[in-house]
């Protein structure tokens, strides 16, 4: 078959698509163009999530069934009119250019390198040293329903509420569920990261059987999720809302009602058909009829002075 190269204009830039008939995920039979076309078409409800913040990609050159590298620092290659701003993972590090997904144009080029998966900083330009919100990832171990993990995230909810936060959910678009507390930029992420983990061992305490601390898979209890807090660190990073995950079916991350997480807690259904729903054949009709279930009044920015008072007091 012959390569196909194709010249196209987004967002008043000029691009060239390369081997658009690339097959990315080979027992689907979606290729590359169907990645770019997918990205295009979901740009105004995901750019909100990547915009000025630092950007990995996490290149798939040979589809989901090859080998896939993650790349921190911009190409060479990489066209001036893309922003990128230099920045160290780790303090006292070297810098690295990190590309900023702040335009389709540049959603576009990334997805063009076979970058299916997105992975961006929890914290943003101009401070990157203060994220924007607390993240809790739900991860069901071998052996858990579906059921089991929504009865943790609805506990977690519930618990979080009694505090005065409104967590917000979404599909991993593995198996889990992400959990996202929206904040004011102005506590760093060591502080974030232990008021996460009181969270989580609260609510380890009200569910010993369901829930597990324990990060090592071998001495993980069966059926049990694992609620993850040591995923918040500067550096590190998350899939954003309506980003692609390279597994088959081509699923994205869902943002999701709370009203969703109750109908799926009486349903017999595993976590991974239940992340598989939402894929990149259907999620643009999902934005396009529910819209961005994260926007506007959904997304308030909390204090965690008032909740800290609170857990005190409903904790103890």
């Amino acid at each position: 078959m012959a390569r196909t190269t194709q010249a196209a204009k987004v967002g008043g830039r000029e691009l060239t698509f390369s081997n658009l008939e690339k097959i990315l995920f080979p027992r689907d039979g979606y290729t590359k163009g169907d990645l770019i076309a997918y990205y295009l078409s979901v740009a105004k409800w995901l750019l909100p999530y990547t915009k000025d913040r630092p950007l990995t990609l996490q290149r798939y050159p040979d589809g989901i069934a090859g080998q896939s590298f993650f790349e921190k620092q911009a190409p060479k290659f990489t066209p001036d009119w893309i922003k990128t701003i230099d920045v160290s993972a780790e303090q006292g590090s070297r810098k690295i250019a990190y590309i900023l997904c702040n335009d389709e144009a540049t959603l576009a080029w990334c997805a063009n390198l076979a970058s299916i998966v997105l992975h961006v900083w929890y914290s943003h330009r101009p401070t990157l040293e203060y994220p924007d919100y607390a993240l809790f990832d739900l991860d069901p171990g071998d052996g858990c329903p579906m059921k089991t993990l929504a009865k943790v995230a609805l506990e977690f909810h519930d618990m979080l509420a009694e505090i005065g936060l409104r967590p917000l959910v979404k599909t991993t678009g593995g198996s889990g569920l992400h959990l996202v507390i929206p904040l004011k930029p102005k506590y760093e992420y060591d502080a974030i990261k232990q008021f996460a983990e009181i969270a989580a061992r609260r609510v380890n305490r009200e569910l010993p059987k369901l829930t597990t601390l324990e990060r090592s898979i071998a001495r993980r209890p069966k059926g049990t999720v694992l609620l993850d807090w040591v995923q918040i660190g500067r550096g590190k990073t998350v899939v954003p809302p309506y980003g692609v995950r390279a597994r088959d079916k081509a699923p994205v991350s869902m943002t999701l009602d709370w009203s969703e997480i109750e109908e799926v807690e009486s349903k017999r259904s595993t976590p991974e058909a239940a992340n598989a729903r939402w894929t990149i054949a259907n999620a643009r009709k999902r934005l396009q009829d529910e819209g961005d279930l994260w926007a506007g009044k959904h997304w308030k920015p909390a204090a965690l002075e008032p909740a800290l008072k609170r857990a005190q007091r409903a904790w103890s």
